[in-house]
């Protein structure tokens, strides 16, 4: 896990120091939780906020490195800005949050004129539905998340080109579905699926990922 976790937007401060996160398993349902939240309730927020902050350190640990929490704390306050107009259900309101957070990474980058975007072209194969591909792609996905839990696995998602690597995030960690990856990546879902499993492939070649399975 990340060693820290960034506090939650001011003004929806938890009442005690028991803010610390220690279990990434997102509840569900939370759409009470989303619900309240919309329409101003602190503690519908903080549910939400308590569920979703993991993973998205996690996606911007890939995305931003060490200012990652700095972009995560962006992202919440603009959904704290936005949240009464968003329509939609815990889902779309993960989705929505991932793409903030995408927007906010972006522009940190071009702010601190990080290096560009190392983008891969669109692959055109595509694994069938219900084919061995398919299912081993599910399966390996399964596993990653595991493995994504380290900082060290995380680092090692990083070796893999930016734009991999973020549908790896987005489909492993934030556990969003291909379409909704691919919409926010401007992919199509088959694209977004194969970079997917060649990503997933990949770092289970690498020697790095078995230290960062058992560390």
């Amino acid at each position: 896990m990340l060693a820290s976790e960034a506090a939650p937007p001011s003004g929806f401060a938890p009442s005690s120091a028991a803010g610390v996160i220690d279990d990434d398993r997102e509840p569900e349902p939370l759409n009470d939780a989303l619900d309240r939240a919309r329409a101003g309730d602190e503690s519908g927020f903080l549910e939400l906020w308590r569920a979703l902050q993991p993973r998205l350190l996690r996606y911007l640990r890939v995305q931003s490195g060490q200012g990652g929490e700095d972009v995560a704390a962006e992202t919440w306050l603009q959904v704290v800005r936005d949240l009464s107009n968003f329509i939609g259900d815990v889902d779309g309101f993960r989705a929505w949050l991932f793409t903030i957070a995408r927007h906010r990474a972006i522009d940190a980058a071009r702010s601190a004129a990080a290096r560009p975007l190392l983008l891969v072209a669109d692959v055109a194969e595509t694994a069938a539905p219900g084919s061995s591909a398919s299912t081993a792609a599910a399966s390996a996905e399964s596993e990653a998340l595991e493995r994504v839990s380290t900082e060290r696995a995380l680092d090692l998602v990083r070796t893999l080109p930016r734009e991999q690597a973020e549908m790896v995030m987005l489909r492993v960690v934030a556990g969003l579905d291909v379409s909704v990856v691919a919409a926010i990546v401007g992919k199509t879902p088959g694209a977004v699926r194969v970079s997917v499993h060649r990503g997933l492939r990949a770092l289970s070649r690498n020697p790095l990922a078995y230290e960062a399975e058992v560390s």
